[in-house]
């Protein structure tokens, strides 16, 4: 690990790494996987573009003495975005998308191991945990570690930059977004403190602590919810490892008096390099590590220290800021804090008395602990907010193997963020105001001065470390985990017979789906020639795939069988396909939309007749879809799926079987409510209404008169998660009609499940959209799948996207090689981009 590298390099890594570690010790796992990012970049170690790598256990006399089935943690690392290049993870979000596609591929090691759980670490692994979640039907536990809301109140107090500054910056509002869909998907929230949920998770709409509680206690009563669920917060204190943790050589204060005229120079080689700054070695060292980031408040420190006499006079002070050999090679904002560290060590004179080394690795991080204690110094955190401060247990408890004396370092911390529980636990120092310089300056002179103090503190703290033990989360974190209902897909326990068989029982097939909570009604629709009416008759068939957990659209106790489904057709002719065509063009206006309809499958049946299959993507339902493809003189038996309702439903042509759903209890009186709120503020009549037709059993939905005169999508949603009602609101067909569907339901999220449950290659996949297209337009243009992108295409749309939560262009793909800008909509158009894609010979 390259700690303090930058600032995706920080502590959150640590805890992470750790916490694979030591979970795959535990009794009862058999497996954990770690997945990151594979960089094969010149300017990064060569490990980060290893494939797969395994967590060395640990041995330390505090383990607990027994292992798990494999004692094996592996860090995956998975190739997407650019290949040889590292980068931040503010601009990673236009590759999220292709990391989930790859997920699939990963899992396991290619072997059928299906996941117990998916933990989501930071803003961007939530988003695609949330929805693979999904995709899986694994339970979804989210930790946010550093959270955007949070730190967006931090910098907007520091005033140095405006909202906008901050968002270009940081990307801040499409993370807030990420943690908010985290929300909405998870079963379990794990923090590091109290803190974080009452304080921090409090700001999120989908989050309510006094709602959370009165939901739980509902359901421990057996009552109904009608709909509403917020996931469970648990505060569980991250360990650390005590193998790093040397024996120190005696007693400092003995030592000091044998060799007052003769003191012993550093044994370590970190000791010189530190030492070789201070005109004055021997007095207390206030140490500080932390890579130089604004948010983490150095200057704060340095000018507490040059502003204080006294404290100059007692003490040193060492500043560890990462790694660097030249500063104008580091990133901007790191290179331009540094300097104006530096430049406040100029400004007060303290050379002589702060260091400020180049150079640590992090073997030599104990040894600055220790010669921090020998000095008998402090550990001070000055940042604006630290969500837990694994540091803070570290600093505070520079300790040594079961049999060998140990030492502390008190600390000096801010009040705000995780130090607050580790104080109140560990009594081992003094909480600052970061913004207070003055309460920074008098806390450090006071435990520097006072030896009594200095001495309480440093026992209080090696008193009650054990509490911050990797075993002792573990213990509470596997206890949480088990509380999750398992689940997984049943046709995965059965999977050879599934490879052999070129069809399945279709009751087998309905029973897998409904285990497989994709958050999707899945049905198969099939359509005949009605000869008395010349009109084709569809027979429904939507099933259901949540047990009870469909989000905002769920029903406590309700439950569909599979089994008493049944039917003789096959099932489905998607797996015999070379490519698969999915036309998700959101057009303006429904002849448009036939006329490219017909220009795809005309170019696919002349190029690959036979060897491309079609799937229908869009926001309308399967009754509406039958009336267009009639109207356009289009077979529906030509499709092999039709994705409607925005996701919410996935149907199956040539087959049949019975209709069943849950009703939408709270979800309904809630837009029903908003639906009048809105006409009564415009006083114009029915703005918006219940749209009958258009509703299904995972679709609920309202027609709108005039777009313009309804609040932003993000209000909608905004208004939901209050409410903690967890669905996907979707304004579609450029405005006229919103489709408010499960939360992990999407146009995009269906092909995922295509993926899992047939195999289909998600590169044999081509999408067909327009320039725009409803509010899930984003979803459909990152990922393995190739894109074909029809210029003038649902330009209409646009409107829908103009009051967005985050621009569209913070996660547009714009350099993926799988997405080709058509030159216009016509058949040539289609094929040249088809050609380029490599699907067709020029």
């Amino acid at each position: 690990m390259e700690l303090g590298r930058d600032s995706d390099t920080g502590g959150q890594v640590k805890y992470v790494v750790e916490l694979a570690r030591a979970l795959g010790t535990m009794p009862g796992v058999y497996r954990v996987d770690l997945l990151t990012r594979q960089v094969s970049a010149p300017d990064v170690d060569w490990s980060y573009g290893e494939p797969t790598e395994m967590l060395n256990l640990i041995s330390s006399e505090n383990s607990t003495g027994e292992l798990g089935e494999s004692s094996g943690s592996y860090i995956i690392r998975i190739p997407f975005g650019p290949k040889d290049k590292y980068i931040r993870k503010e601009l990673l979000w236009p590759y999220i998308p292709e990391f989930m596609s790859k997920f699939g591929e990963q899992i396991g090691g290619g072997n059928p191991v299906w996941p117990v759980a998916i933990h989501g670490h930071y803003a961007d692994a939530g988003d695609s945990a949330a929805l693979l979640s999904g995709a899986l039907n694994v339970p979804l536990v989210f930790t946010g570690h550093s959270l955007g809301r949070d730190k967006l109140e931090q910098l907007m107090k520091q005033g140095r930059q405006s909202r906008e500054e901050i968002n270009s910056t940081y990307k801040i509002m499409r993370r807030i977004e990420a943690e908010e869909l985290a929300l909405d998907a998870s079963e379990i929230i794990i923090t590091s403190t109290k803190q974080e949920i009452e304080e921090q998770w409090r700001l999120y709409d989908g989050f309510d602590p006094v709602l959370e509680r009165k939901l739980r206690a509902r359901i421990k009563r057996g009552v109904s919810c009608h709909g509403r669920f917020m996931p469970r917060t648990v505060a569980i204190p991250p360990g650390m490892e005590f193998h790093n943790i040397t024996p120190h050589d005696g007693d400092s204060d003995g030592e000091e008096e044998k060799n007052k005229d003769h003191p012993a120079s550093p044994d370590q080689p970190i000791w010189s390099e530190i030492m070789r700054f201070f005109s004055n070695p021997r007095k207390p060292m206030i140490l500080a590590l932390a890579r130089p980031d604004p948010k983490k408040n150095i200057t704060t420190l340095v000018k507490a220290f040059g502003e204080c006499r006294q404290l100059r006079e007692l003490a040193n002070l060492t500043l560890i800021m990462g790694n660097r050999d030249d500063i104008d090679q580091m990133s901007g904002a790191n290179a331009s804090y540094l300097l104006s560290i530096i430049k406040l060590v100029d400004k007060y004179d303290l050379y002589g008395q702060v260091a400020y080394p180049k150079h640590h690795k992090q073997s030599d991080v104990p040894d600055i602990y220790r010669l921090a204690a020998k000095t008998k110094g402090v550990f001070i955190n000055p940042a604006f907010i630290e969500p837990f401060g694994l540091t803070l247990i570290e600093f505070s408890n520079v300790f040594l193997a079961e049999q060998a004396a140990a030492y502390g370092l008190p600390i000096v911390a801010t009040k705000n963020g995780g130090p607050v529980d580790i104080h109140r636990v560990l009594d081992n120092g003094l909480l600052v105001d970061p913004h207070d310089q003055q309460s920074i300056a008098d806390a450090l002179l006071k435990l520097v001065s006072d030896k009594q103090l200095w001495a309480r503190c440093r026992q209080n703290g090696l008193r009650n470390i054990h509490l911050f033990s990797w075993p002792e989360h573990c213990k509470s974190y596997l206890a949480r985990i088990a509380c999750c209902k398992p689940r997984q897909p049943q046709w995965k326990k059965n999977e050879e017979g599934f490879q052999n068989s070129e069809s399945d029982s279709p009751g087998d097939s309905l029973r897998d789906i409904q285990d497989l909570s994709l958050n999707l009604n899945i049905g198969r629709k099939k359509m005949e020639d009605n000869a008395v009416d010349g009109k084709n008759k569809l027979e429904n068939a939507v099933l259901t795939l949540s047990k009870g957990a469909m989000g905002g659209l769920r029903k406590d106790g309700d439950k569909v069988r599979g089994d008493d489904y049944t039917t003789s057709s096959k099932f489905p002719s998607l797996r015999r396909r070379k490519y698969i065509f999915v036309i998700a063009v959101d057009c303006d206006t429904t002849s448009d939309f036939l006329e490219i309809l017909k220009m795809v499958v005309d170019v696919a049946n002349v190029n690959s007749a036979g060897l491309v299959g079609f799937i229908l993507s869009t926001a309308m339902t399967i009754s509406e879809i039958n009336s267009l493809l009639n109207s356009g003189g289009l077979n529906p038996l030509d499709f092999d799926a039709f994705i409607c309702n925005s996701g919410s439903n996935l149907y199956y042509p040539s087959s049949s079987s019975v209709d069943s759903g849950l009703p939408f209890i709270g979800l309904r009186k809630t837009l029903v409510r908003w639906a009048i709120s809105v006409n009564d503020k415009n006083g114009q009549g029915k703005i918006v209404e219940e749209d009958e037709p258009g509703l299904s059993s995972y679709c609920f939905a309202l027609k709108v008169k005039d777009s313009s005169l309804i609040p932003p999508v993000k209000e909608l949603r905004k208004l939901m998660r209050i409410q903690a009602l967890r669905c996907h609101v979707i304004y579609c067909q450029q405005g006229a009609k919103i489709n408010v569907i499960p939360v992990l339901a999407s146009r995009s999220q269906a092909l995922r499940y295509l993926h899992v449950r047939w195999g289909t290659e998600l590169s044999n996949i081509v999408v067909f959209t327009g320039e725009c297209g409803d509010t899930d337009y984003e979803g459909l243009l990152g990922g393995l799948h190739k894109t074909v992108v029809l210029k003038g295409v649902g330009s209409s749309s646009l409107k829908l996207h103009a009051n967005r939560n985050y621009p569209l262009e913070d996660v547009m793909p714009f350099d993926n090689p799988n997405l080709v800008q058509a030159g216009g909509c016509k058949a040539k158009d289609i094929k040249e981009s088809l050609e380029k894609l490599g699907i067709l010979k020029g």
